[in-house]
Order: C-alpha cells, then sequence, then structure tokens
C-alpha cells in the first residue's frame, strides 16, 4: 500500500496529513462511484507515531474495504481543531490521548461502545459512554545506555543528579498529553499520595532540565534514542519499540510509584461518516487488532483475552500507584499554569 503525504492547506502548514489508500487521483473517484462521495472512507485525527498508526490502519482497510485518512498532530493541537469544528466537523475519530486530557472533553465526542465491550478488562469499560479504551499505557524513564554512564536511575529522585543537568528529554505537559501524565505520577509518587507536596520535586526536576522543554512525546523518546539526550519521560510504548528493535535504550519504571492509564479512541460527535467510525472502534477493539498491538507494536491490551507483550515487564513487578481522577480533572489547568510559572522561574 503506497503512503502519501502532503501539508494539508486547510489544517496550516504545521500540521501533517497522511492519507492511506486511494486518497488520490481516479482511486478516489472509483470509490466514489461505488459508494457515494464521501460514505467509504472515515477521517481520523491521531496524535500517535506513524509507525503505530499505518499497520492497524492497513489492516482495517483490508478487512472492511472503507478508505481511511489520517491526520498526525500533537494531542492539544488536533483537540482545539475538534472544539474549533464542532459546528461542522471535519473528522469522524479521534484516536489517542490520555484519559486525563480527555475526559474533560467528552461532550465533544458520541456515545457509542463497541461490539467488543464484553471482553475489556473490568478496569478499561466504557463506562462514561464515549470512552472507548484500546490500550494500557505507564508512564516510564527511558535511557540511553550509551550516554548514561554510571550514573544511576531508576526512579523520580535520581533524575535530580547534576550529573544529568541538560540531559534530561520533557516535553511541555500542555502540548504533551504523555508528558502531563508524568506530571501528575511525579506528583502523586513524590507526594506520597498528596500531589499538593509534590511540586518541591517538580520545581528541583525543572532546573534540572536546564531551560529544554520538548514540543511533543514523539521528541521525547527519540531524543533519548537518537543520543541527544541522556534520559527522557515519556510512555511504556515510545521507548519499548526501540528496546525491541535493539537499539542502546532501557525503559524504567520508576521505583516511587508508576501509574499506568489507558489511551482512548472517541467518535466525534456528529460525525459525517458515523457508521465507518463505528466500525473503526470494533476492529481497534477486536481480538485480532488488540494481539496485533501487543506482538507488533508493543503496547498492553485492555482485552482479557490477550497475553501482554513479551519483554515488558509484568504488571505485577511494576509498584502500581493511583492518581484521584476528580482532583486531577478538577486542577488540571491549575497544575499546567504553576508548572509553567516553575519553570519560567527557574531559568
Amino acid at each position: 500500500m503506497k503512503l502519501k503525504k502532503w501539508i494539508a492547506g486547510l489544517l496550516g502548514a504545521a500540521m501533517l496529513t497522511t492519507c492511506f489508500a486511494g486518497c488520490g487521483g481516479g482511486e478516489q473517484k472509483d470509490a466514489a462511484k461505488s459508494a457515494g462521495s464521501d460514505e467509504n472512507k472515515v477521517v481520523i485525527y491521531c496524535p500517535h507515531p506513524l509507525a503505530f498508526i499505518n499497520p492497524l490502519v492497513e489492516e482495517f482497510e483490508k478487512q472492511s474495504g472503507v478508505k481511511v485518512e489520517v491526520v498526525a498532530a500533537g494531542t492539544g493541537e488536533l483537540l482545539k481543531r475538534v472544539e474549533s469544528e464542532k459546528s461542522n466537523p471535519l473528522a469522524d475519530i479521534f484516536w489517542g490521548g490520555s484519559l486525563g486530557t480527555m475526559k474533560p472533553k467528552a461532550a465533544l465526542f458520541e456515545e457509542y461502545r463497541s461490539v467488543n465491550e464484553d471482553h475489556v478488562q473490568e478496569a478499561f469499560k466504557n463506562k462514561e459512554g464515549s470512552i472507548t479504551r484500546f490500550t494500557d499505557i505507564p508512564s516510564v524513564i527511558m535511557i540511553n545506555t550509551n550516554l548514561i554512564g554510571d550514573v544511576k536511575v531508576e526512579g523520580y529522585e535520581d533524575l535530580l543528579n547534576p550529573a544529568l543537568k541538560g540531559k534530561i528529554a520533557f516535553a511541555d505537559p500542555s502540548k504533551s498529553s504523555s508528558s502531563y501524565e508524568h506530571l501528575i505520577n511525579m506528583l502523586y509518587a513524590m507526594g506520597k499520595g498528596d500531589p499538593d507536596k509534590g511540586w518541591d520535586y517538580v520545581e528541583k526536576l525543572a532546573k534540572n532540565l536546564d531551560g529544554k522543554l520538548l514540543s511533543g512525546s514523539s521528541a521525547v523518546y527519540k531524543g533519548v534514542a537518537d543520543g541527544e539526550y541522556a534520559v527522557g519521560l515519556t510512555f511504556e510504548e515510545g521507548g519499548a519499540k526501540y528496546v525491541a528493535d535493539g537499539a542502546p535504550v532501557k525503559l524504567v519504571y520508576m521505583k516511587e510509584g508508576v501509574i499506568s492509564k489507558p489511551d482512548g479512541i472517541y467518535i466525534i460527535k456528529n460525525a459525517k461518516h458515523m457508521e465507518n467510525a463505528k466500525k473503526f472502534i470494533d476492529f481497534i477493539t477486536s481480538k485480532e487488532a488488540q494481539t496485533l498491538i501487543t506482538q507488533k507494536l508493543h503496547r498492553r491490551s485492555v482485552r482479557d483475552d490477550v497475553a501482554a507483550p513479551v519483554g515488558l515487564l509484568p504488571k505485577a513487578e511494576i509498584n502500581s500507584i493511583n492518581d484521584e481522577e476528580e482532583v486531577v480533572n478538577k486542577n488540571k489547568k491549575a497544575w499546567l499554569d504553576k508548572f509553567k510559572d516553575i519553570f519560567t522561574s527557574v531559568q
């Protein structure tokens, strides 16, 4: 399947649009003739790396005959797009974004429960109606083993080592949902369950970032893998692919505690291709797709009948902790503002 890329004028020069299988020329016209002008496609906004998106989209297209168009950009940027397009949605699905980021925006999405809900683990059920979980993602520290030397990194506290100053990859939590999840994780872990007591650590970490704050999630794990940074605060799958491919990196699950959150997929309210959107949700939660996700794409499944990925630390061996959903949702803006103030003040 050929992959075509171009910068979509309607989304601005910064947004990459990736269009799959028949988004131009005669193929599109043929599809239009057979299915009506726009009925045989689905448009997806997605912050995931293309290496994660492509295999699943290709399989869905092969099984369903539905053409897929993916607009790839950061979570925050895409959410703003959905909000601005409420009266005339240009996409059908929002695929990605942590629950902490997406739950406050639940009103933007259509209520739909997949046909696979019976096989979703109890902790990941779509109890809200509009939030389908499709993967389980712990926050982790990613380490470049060629650069770390004899610096020990077992958790958050170790990132305050002066030897790591300016060598830590961390994205702006207002732009990256994985970095926002790390902010929540460190507040609860370093505050020993009380996020208000975690800000002293955040201030110390901000100083050790040495003025470097990256623009998105992918810049973190790519920066570590490429040797630009010795360590990075990222999500499990971001680093797991590099580990599986034999890159000089390893993943550390913070000894102070790890929060593991599901990633979601959502149908945009009043989507123009509603039935195809539902088909995609059903596909992405199917046993076949979830097995592909664990075996090839290095993420943990939400299903009760799919084994964990090979090579990743079993959940039972991770020091798992929890946040308080209501507290997190209530304080999101205040916490992001406070982080910005701290980061700005220590430079």
